[in-house]
């Protein structure tokens, strides 16, 4: 038996040719017309993701 993905984390998870792990910041999908500009903008950029090999190895078996 092998190892499946799991597919909701790798939905919101982007893994880079060299292998880090990316993913967009938390609380950022609505109500943002009351933040400033510059916050906005931040809000759209990938923030890289540290897990342990052992994370990686259960939940992102295929990347």
């Amino acid at each position: 038996m092998s190892i499946k993905t799991n597919k909701s984390l790798s939905k919101r998870l982007k893994v880079t040719k060299n292998g880090k792990i990316l993913s967009r910041a938390p609380g950022f999908n609505h109500f943002n017309a009351r933040q400033s500009r510059v916050k906005q903008l931040n809000g759209k950029k990938m923030n890289e993701q540290n897990f342990s090999n052992k994370i990686k190895r259960t939940y992102l078996a295929n990347s």
